[in-house]
């Protein structure tokens, strides 16, 4: 995975656009800084096998800071720019980080790591845009290195946490290649090659500290195409990017089509999206009717896939193929596919269980044997706990994760239904349902909403939407009661902590 060839062919075509605020780094601009900070780890110690934890918002630096990670054979961890000090501490002790890279516009987070930090800061920090006391200013400390590459590169790994929806965020680890940069194959590499073509201008809507935006963004660039990252997501603002750079493809999550679907209809159809080519989907379950008006919309390009950041297995559908097999994310594109149940038997066609992936990458959680074990079976086949289901074709569906599932009377009822048709509404900006205790049921199903308009958020608008989703789900699915938030906590890839809403609720 390189960039050097396009530096060398094309130095002024850009690589990174940043949205809104128009900054452009050219290829040559980052290959540079990208040998220049590869120098800098080298200099300060740091060899194959170490961690650089990087604290950025999507910035112009953040690319740079991965690239010379990758071609100096380190992990580097992107931390979620939310995350307090102390948490943010967890995941840098953790990792045995030895460097952090960090954003001026993070510098309250950086300055508290201090006293959270139980071994004490690592030995390279460097700060872009802002000064910290401790802290190497980034233009300073590169300004001397050398803008060629480094003599001994070697291909290095993105080391992601989880999101930390239930529980520690867990580090997700794989064996790096021990091989230079230039000769590591790559599936994501074949898959942008084969979705994406020279004259690409591709969209990353989402923070660059999740897996799929800072992979998917990084093979763009290393096939020689412009990558538009968006400082922040807003739905119109993705609209405004789309007409304002004529983008071709992009990734997003279904939280956004949603919220995008939600804008006013004038404001929406005002913007001129007829450049788009193909958009890719992903990171959690697509409401069936939400997908439907987004093809309506955009047309038969919207494709999906179904991954993990533990890259034990994927699948893939065309909009094409969805259109045929609504609800499905697809068919396996690396490993094949199994559904067991809880005795690790094979599970037929239109059952639900488990989904285990035998081949796929391999993978460690991070100082954590019992959950890396626990993700595999006797065969070595891995799951990450989601259920779902294949038809006779062999498409997958995907039900719930294992961890949400609610029993109530003694039924198994997986709460995904429920929220999917309650953003189908049009009132309704987003949906959590969970189960929380009842002395009778054992649990019972709720929902909390967000509405569209908060003036909606009523008791009376409760009951009507309680009987709207009756008539359209089996009652026992249904929630019995709900209740209203101004703002769902969700992760910037549409993930809900529902955590947080269970021990309020409960």
């Amino acid at each position: 995975m390189q960039i050097r060839d396009t530096a060398v062919a094309t130095p002024d075509k850009p690589a990174i656009i940043m949205y809104p605020s128009g900054t452009v780094v050219t290829f040559g601009e980052l290959e540079a800084r990208a040998n220049r900070l590869a120098h800098l780890f080298r200099d300060a110690g740091l060899v194959e096998g170490d961690v650089v934890a990087v604290l950025m918002e999507n910035n112009e630096h953040m690319h740079a800071v991965m690239w010379a990670a990758r071609r100096a054979g380190l992990y580097y961890v992107p931390i979620n720019t939310n995350l307090t000090a102390a948490e943010a501490a967890y995941i840098i002790d953790n990792s045995s980080a030895k460097a952090i890279v960090g954003s001026g516009k993070l510098r309250d987070t950086l300055a508290g790591l201090r006293d959270e930090l139980p071994h004490g800061l690592p030995p390279v920090l460097v700060i872009a845009n802002g000064q910290l006391d401790g802290w190497q200013s980034y233009p300073e400390c590169v300004a001397g290195q050398p803008d060629t590459p480094i003599t001994d590169e070697i291909e290095g790994d993105l080391l992601q946490y989880s999101s930390g929806t239930t529980g520690r965020p867990k580090g997700i680890k794989r064996e790096l290649p021990h091989l230079p940069p230039a000769e590591v194959p790559g599936l994501m590499a074949a898959l942008v090659s084969f979705w994406m073509h020279p004259d690409t201008i591709y969209l990353s809507p989402a923070p660059l500290y999740h897996t799929a935006p800072s992979v998917w963004s990084m093979q763009t660039q290393a096939g020689g195409i412009t990558t538009v990252v968006m400082e922040k997501f807003d739905a119109e603002g993705a609209l405004d990017a789309i007409a304002r750079y004529r983008v071709t493809h992009g990734q997003f999550v279904p939280v956004m089509f949603t919220r995008m679907l939600k804008l006013p209809a004038d404001k929406r159809l005002s913007y001129d999206v007829s450049s788009l080519e193909r958009v890719m989907h992903a990171a959690a379950p697509c409401p069936v009717e939400i997908k439907q008006q987004m093809i309506d919309w955009w047309g038969p390009i919207v494709d999906e896939y179904y991954a993990s950041s533990e890259a034990h297995g994927s699948t893939l559908i065309t909009a094409d193929e969805w259109l045929t097999h609504p609800g499905s994310v697809g068919r396996p594109l690396a490993g094949a596919l199994h559904i067991l149940d809880e005795d690790g038997n094979e599970l037929p066609p239109g059952q639900a269980g488990e989904i285990y992936f035998e081949g796929g990458f391999d993978f460690e959680y991070l100082n954590d044997p019992g959950k890396t074990a626990s993700s595999r079976d006797a065969r070595g086949w891995k799951t990450v706990g989601d259920i779902g289901y294949v038809d006779e074709e062999g498409f997958l569906y995907l039900t719930d994760r294992r961890h949400h599932m609610i029993i109530s009377g003694g039924v198994n009822i997986y709460p995904q239904e429920a929220e999917n048709l309650l953003v189908t509404h049009p009132l309704v900006m987003d949906a959590a349902v969970f189960g929380i205790p009842d002395d009778e049921m054992g649990q019972s199903v709720k929902a909390v909403v967000q509405t569209v308009d908060p003036s909606d958020a009523t008791g009376e608008f409760a009951h009507e939407l309680l009987d709207w989703v009756r008539d359209r789900l089996a009652h026992y699915k249904c929630p019995r009661s709900i209740s209203f938030e101004e703002q769902l906590p969700r992760t910037d890839t549409g993930k809900l902590y529902k955590q947080e809403l269970m021990k309020k609720y409960s």
